[in-house]
């Protein structure tokens, strides 16, 4: 009676709770970011998440109108600052489609900021500047990825050493 009970209560929470749950969002990647200007949203990603220092990487780049619609085609530039300096632009180009990806080589440890300046034809020309910070691979990335599997592994652990004794007793005392 007190399984039937409580799978029950399992099933009723489970049931209550999906229209609480409308909208599930994957993970987004560390040096990802967005930002919305004018009638666009312009989403920045770098792969790998953690750029390694002089090795290629790609600029991953979408861009939205405000109600999240994919924009067809659009004109894009980017310069690339580094210490307050620009150290290398991409010059403007008209892209086809929503995604754009292009490759760069991440040169200096550090912050860099994209400046991605959208082209808005509704706008006669004036191009609108969407301001990104993205870093290259630092020991916090190998600390912060060491942390969280070190914290999985101890998790683990403390749950096999909690519950792995009592399921085997279980199993030994039935007859």
């Amino acid at each position: 009676m007190k399984q039937i009970f409580k799978v029950f209560i399992l099933v009723f929470f489970i049931f209550s709770g999906i229209p609480i749950i409308s909208e599930a969002n994957a993970h987004s990647l560390f040096n990802s970011s967005e930002e919305t200007l004018g009638d666009f949203r312009v989403q920045i990603a770098t792969q790998p998440e953690f750029p390694q220092i002089g090795e290629k990487s790609q600029l991953l780049i979408r861009v939205t109108d405000t109600d999240y619609n994919e924009v067809d085609d659009f004109t894009m530039g980017i310069r690339i600052f580094f210490n307050e300096e620009q150290i290398d632009a991409i010059r403007p180009q008209s892209i086809v489609g929503a995604h754009w990806t292009t490759d760069f080589v991440f040169i200096d440890s550090g912050n860099h900021i994209f400046r991605v300046d959208l082209y808005d034809p509704m706008d006669y020309g004036n191009p609108l500047t969407f301001t990104f910070n993205l870093s290259t691979q630092s020991p916090f990335g190998y600390i912060f990825i060491s942390a969280i599997a070190a914290g999985g592994l101890i998790f683990a652990g403390i749950m096999g050493i909690v519950f792995i004794p009592r399921i085997l007793k279980r199993i030994k005392s039935k007859p």
